[in-house]
């Protein structure tokens, strides 16, 4: 098995959004946020290659939006997803499975793309199959005023419409070493891959941890639907990387790539190390 971290751009969101009711003079530490309180997120996605498999995890918002959603959220493509993809050897075409956390659009934007007239979108993954949890389709299909705005037609009528999608009903052993656990404070139905990987577990954190700042287990996000829900995930979660010695592949992190999770003396949760996925790799 070989893993590449794939970045696929930057856009930005509002800091205080992001962090909830933790204040801006605690996470503008990690986080920084500029003239208007926007913070930079990264859009980084994790590829495996494991024998004849070539599985992403993930794939950006995509390149398919106007100029004034470019604007809004300040998205900057300087690297992309098939630049990223291009560097290691590889095309979209390669991919065999493209595992989506969820359907907020900058998790799976890269899903689709516009076809040569423009006239209607088509799946950017066309031999690989797409997975996806049945709990997390339904909401997409009737979202809630509250996420509404997360979902678009465009990023999923394709996918379904295509054949390609597979959809699953709860945790499982997608493939050997590869397995999926369920969430639904940030979204119902959320999947986070967990990759055996040598001697390591690795944690694709998504949006249940999506930066470095977020360890501390009340930095919980505005977004989130359940927020309550999300408090007693991230402490299952934090507990179960403590006695697992797992390690985070932080999606939404502009500065780490990767990190493991301490406690302190008064037995908080806290980022420890953090370090490029290279250095597992290597």
């Amino acid at each position: 098995m070989q893993l590449f971290s794939i970045d696929t751009g930057i856009f930005k969101l509002d800091g205080g959004a992001m962090f909830g009711v933790v204040p801006k003079v605690i996470w503008q530490k990690t986080n920084p946020a500029d003239s208007r309180n926007l913070i930079d997120m990264a859009m980084r996605c994790l590829l495996i290659q494991d024998e004849n498999r070539l599985i992403l995890i993930d794939n950006g918002i995509g390149h398919k939006y106007d100029d004034k959603f470019k604007d809004l959220y300040l998205i900057d493509h300087s690297v992309t997803l098939d630049s990223s993809l291009q560097k290691h050897g590889f095309s979209r075409n390669d991919i065999t499975d493209l595992i989506l956390t969820h359907l907020h659009f900058d998790h799976c934007g890269g899903s689709t793309h516009f076809d040569a007239a423009k006239n209607r979108h088509e799946v950017s993954f066309p031999n690989a199959k797409i997975y996806l949890q049945k709990s997390h389709l339904e909401l997409a299909d009737k979202p809630n005023a509250r996420e509404k705005a997360s979902f678009f037609e465009e990023n999923i009528n394709p996918i379904r419409e295509s054949g390609q999608l597979v959809v699953l009903d709860g945790e499982l052993e997608l493939f050997p070493n590869i397995a999926l656990k369920v969430v639904n404070g940030h979204t119902s139905g959320q999947q986070l891959p967990v990759i055996k990987y040598k001697d390591k577990t690795i944690l694709f954190a998504a949006d249940l941890f999506p930066t470095y700042g977020h360890i501390p287990l009340p930095y919980v996000m505005g977004y989130d639907t359940q927020p309550l829900i999300t408090l007693i995930e991230r402490e299952e979660f934090l507990k179960w990387t403590i006695d697992n010695n797992v390690v985070y592949f932080y999606e939404h992190d502009p500065y780490n790539e990767c990190g493991v999770i301490i406690r302190d003396e008064k037995g908080r949760y806290k980022t420890g190390e953090t370090f490029p996925l290279s250095n597992i790799t290597k």
